[in-house]
């Protein structure tokens, strides 16, 4: 345990590094597929089918990773798991409820007679719309520091709806590489009409982040901070201009850099998590309790470490897998 140092302070680091990841991964993989859920309702029959079969083979691996976040969560900080789940208790309940009804929704959907097919795409839509709405309640509740209140509940609730564009944007954007013809062009008019959702909703947070805690101000704005994190607002500038330009020119005839607004989404989904994770760090409960003070025993942490060093590649491995066989433009989904 101390190959690295103190244990107390580099298995702490090292779990909510992991815990971080996975997250992060989540929120780009199912992000997408939730988007795709979301847009459902804007599309044709035979297009809702199309969009199904381009998450088909993805859909229920990436949630792999909220699960494993939320594991780590437990078992390295159990304290901060019980804090911050007792405290979004409810919007926790809901997620859930949206994820189980999305999952019947999707197999139900091919299963059920041809008259009941439109009400479970409602309901695939319908529990889309919960699970993107309750996780951006609580990204929005998170920010605030879990203070309850009536300031912390507008502002989660405006979360909510920012962080639902965004996934219906980063859906379009999916879309975009992975459809063809008329449903295509119909991911790039979304694209167009959503991006401003998404610039909106990452600056809400990044202004309010800062604004609400005295902490997030000093460490953005004293010096020599501002000066050596100036990169990231310009980076993140300069790819969101990229990706508007892209939007006006694509589709192209030949389908070239259909992949560059997915892509660049991921790339701007990554600066802003990885700006949360600097503004909040060393807490895993804001400006309440730090991932020291939260973290398990490190002989417990350690233990758990050799495991996580075994579980994570594999599930890296057949993600990437998955993505690798299933590459390309999407298919009919058929279940004969």
């Amino acid at each position: 345990m101390t190959l690295f140092g103190d244990p107390t302070l580099w298995l702490p680091a090292t779990f909510a590094a992991l815990m971080g990841l996975s997250i992060l991964i989540y929120v780009v993989l199912d992000g997408f597929d939730l988007g795709v859920g979301l847009l459902s309702p804007l599309a044709t029959e035979s297009e809702r089918d199309r969009m199904v079969a381009s998450i088909g083979p993805f859909w229920d691996a990436n949630e792999t990773w909220l699960v494993l976040a939320i594991g780590l969560l437990l078992v390295a900080f159990p304290t901060a798991h019980g804090q911050i789940l007792s405290t979004l208790y409810l919007p926790v309940a809901v997620m859930l409820v949206g994820l189980i009804l999305r999952g019947v929704a999707f197999e139900f959907r091919v299963k059920a007679p041809i008259t009941q097919k439109r009400n479970w795409d409602w309901a695939f839509f319908a529990g889309s719309a919960l699970a993107s709405l309750s996780q951006g309640y609580m990204l929005g509740a998170y920010v605030l520091g879990l203070a309850p209140g009536p300031l912390t509940w507008a502002f989660a609730a405006l979360t909510a709806v920012f962080l639902t564009v965004a996934y219906s944007f980063i859906g379009a954007t999916w879309l975009i590489y992975k459809a063809e013809g008329a449903l295509q062009k119909k991911a790039v008019a979304w694209a167009r009409g959503g991006i401003w959702g998404l610039l909106g909703g990452l600056a809400a947070v990044s202004i309010a982040s800062p604004i609400a805690s005295a902490r997030i101000f000093e460490k953005w704005f004293s010096f020599p901070e501002i000066v050596l994190l100036a990169p990231m607002p310009l980076g993140f500038a300069l790819i969101a201009a990229l990706l508007v330009l892209a939007l006006r020119r694509l589709p192209t005839s030949d389908d070239s850099w259909a992949w560059f607004p997915f892509v660049a989404t991921v790339a701007l989904f990554c600066l802003a998590f990885v700006g949360l994770a600097y503004s909040f760090y060393p807490y895993v409960v804001p400006d309440q309790l730090t991932i020291y003070e939260a973290a398990a025993a490190p002989e417990s942490l350690a233990i758990i470490l050799a495991g996580t060093v075994f579980v994570l590649p594999v599930i890296l491995g057949y993600t990437a897998l998955a993505y690798t066989i299933f590459r390309g433009k999407a298919g009919l989904l058929s279940y004969d």
